[in-house]
């Protein structure tokens, strides 16, 4: 096999860090082994603990949640049978007389479990990206961005289909399919279309049919990225259960930017240490993070001033707990002006800019592969989210 061409190759010798530990002593099929011990335990306790593992733990915050959101259902009650419901008093009455409930969205146990999953997953990622001799780098990475914000987009794939439901129209993709697109599963799908676009991209370099291996790969993603939008935008503009408020997308994208460049800006002039390691592509990790930020404070407070149907509620525990905490803090009046959500943003910008502070140079000259997936795996938790928001808001559903 020919050389990759590109920067899509097996890493430079005397790396140190997560290189070095990575070749010591089969890290991957210490990797493998962990996953088959934590499904082992997970299937045994659920065989022999069902009502505690099963039921109160895995389904209750983890299955559970998917189940009903796959069903447009307020909740899924587990009480001897199965059953879901519309009504959020009947959840809560189902509740109280001792049936375990699931609702979509998230909680507390089930953000940790995901947190803890996450980083176990990167590790996992990081051991396949050495075995394939997959160098990470600015280029690489900048591939990537299209295929984070297809994640976001095909996460509103699933939900035109529930409002295709809701509207009496026969939703093209039904349960259990459905379930591929719904978070945290949508992770996989995503990863598991990267994965092969990249491997392709790689082949192409290899037998020297491409010259860029990472220019192909961010081709392959604006074009799962280009075909799904369209396909949203043709539903905006065609079917009746479906609206059209593109003003939603030039608002959040306009300000995230605005937001994201103002505070790279002002960083690189007071302290220019802080953008010395990524350089632009800590200012892609500040954006991905503000595009949250900013379609959640858009669609939470100010749906009635930029011409939604609908207002949103957060479903994340952070930041629900944020508005809380602000509803409480603020005057009346002062909330009605500006909302109780723009402190979310506000932890969206300090937050990645942290995070770029820590990836100083010598951090990522030592360990690049590693250190530019866990900046992937940054961008990723905050402009999927977020720019599912957006253009579910800018569908109106």
């Amino acid at each position: 096999m020919t050389p990759r061409t590109g920067t899509l190759n097996s890493p430079a010798p005397g790396n140190s860090g997560m290189d070095a530990w990575a070749v010591t002593d089969n890290p991957e099929r210490a990797w493998l082994a962990t996953l088959v011990a934590g499904l082992v335990t997970l299937v045994g306790g659920s065989i022999a603990f069902t009502r505690t593992v099963w039921d109160g733990f895995v389904w209750q915050y983890f299955w559970g949640p998917v189940y009903a959101d796959a069903h447009k259902a307020t909740c899924a009650i587990k009480d001897g049978g199965l059953s879901l419901e519309n009504s959020q008093p009947a959840c809560v009455a189902a509740e109280r007389g001792g049936a375990i409930v699931a609702e979509p969205g998230y909680t507390v146990v089930s953000e940790v479990g995901y947190m803890v999953a996450g980083l176990f997953f990167v590790i996992g990622v990081y051991l396949l990206l050495r075995r394939l001799d997959i160098d990470l780098d600015r280029s690489l990475f900048f591939a990537l961005v299209p295929f984070m914000l297809f994640g976001g987009a095909l996460r509103v794939v699933e939900d035109a289909t529930d409002a295709a439901s809701t509207a009496g129209v026969e939703p093209a993709i039904g349960y259990p399919l459905n379930t591929l697109f719904i978070s945290p599963i949508i992770y996989f799908t995503v990863f598991g279309v990267t994965l092969v676009a990249l491997l392709a991209s790689l082949d192409l370099a290899d037998r020297e049919v491409i010259a860029s291996a990472e220019r192909t790969l961010g081709y392959l993603g604006a074009g799962v990225l280009s075909l799904t939008i369209g396909y949203l935008g043709y539903l905006g503009l065609t079917v009746e259960y479906v609206g059209f408020y593109p003003q939603v997308v030039v608002l959040t994208l306009g300000l995230a930017t605005l937001f994201a460049y103002g505070v790279y800006a002002v960083a690189d002039r007071v302290a220019p240490s802080i953008n010395g390691g990524t350089g632009t592509v800590g200012l892609v990790v500040l954006w991905g993070q503000a595009v949250d930020g900013v379609a959640n404070v858009l669609i939470s407070d100010w749906a009635d001033a930029i011409g939604l149907p609908i207002s949103y509620s957060p479903k994340h525990p952070a930041n629900a707990f944020i508005i809380d905490v602000t509803q409480t803090i603020l005057p009346a009046g002062v909330l009605e002006t500006i909302g109780a959500s723009w402190p979310f943003l506000l932890v969206k910008l300090a937050f990645p800019l942290a995070i770029v502070w820590l990836f100083n140079e010598t951090f990522i000259e030592e360990q690049p592969r590693y250190s530019y997936l866990l900046l992937v795996a940054v961008v990723a938790v905050g402009l999927g989210p977020g720019s599912r928001d957006m253009m579910r808001a800018a569908l109106g559903i």
